[in-house]
């Protein structure tokens, strides 16, 4: 039942030392199926359910990240974070996070005295940073091959 409950604080689980060897078996299966294929849970009264498509494609990312010794939390889209969780999401300082939303770069809103920034904000700001880092590396890249510059 820990897991339960931790999954409802929003409290990231890691898998547990003595189930590192179920959870690499449960990726490599996983990872060999690249389809969704009526996947089926037995719940712990022998009931067969039926894996809906949504939940299995969350199964198989977070059996991922446990599988490479990650944490995970799974939190919905409409979470308010603190601008610490926030910042940890996108890998940042605080400081910088909070000059980030000085800026005006996140909506956030503020409550209280604290600041609150949704997480489906904050994944929207982290996918646009993303692709201009794409197009970014893309752009040095086409640069070097028009240079005639080759790294090892």
């Amino acid at each position: 039942m820990k897991s339960r409950v931790a999954a409802l604080e929003r409290e990231p689980v890691r898998a547990a030392e003595d189930e590192e060897v179920a959870v690499e078996r449960l990726h490599e299966v996983l990872e060999r199926s690249s389809t969704h294929r009526a996947a089926r849970l037995i719940a712990p009264g022998g009931e067969e359910l039926e894996v809906p498509a949504s939940v299995y494609d969350v199964l198989v990312r977070v059996v991922h990240e446990l599988a490479q010794g990650n944490a995970v939390a799974v939190m919905p889209v409409h979470a308010q974070l603190t601008t610490q969780q926030a910042a940890d999401l996108l890998g940042v300082s605080r400081p910088h996070f909070v000059k980030l939303l000085e800026e005006k770069r996140i909506p956030y809103d503020r409550p209280g005295k604290h600041r609150r920034i949704l997480l489906s904000d904050l994944l929207e700001y982290k996918r646009v940073r993303d692709a201009e880092r794409r197009a970014a590396l893309d752009d040095l890249r086409a640069e070097d091959e028009r240079l005639g510059l080759r790294y090892v």
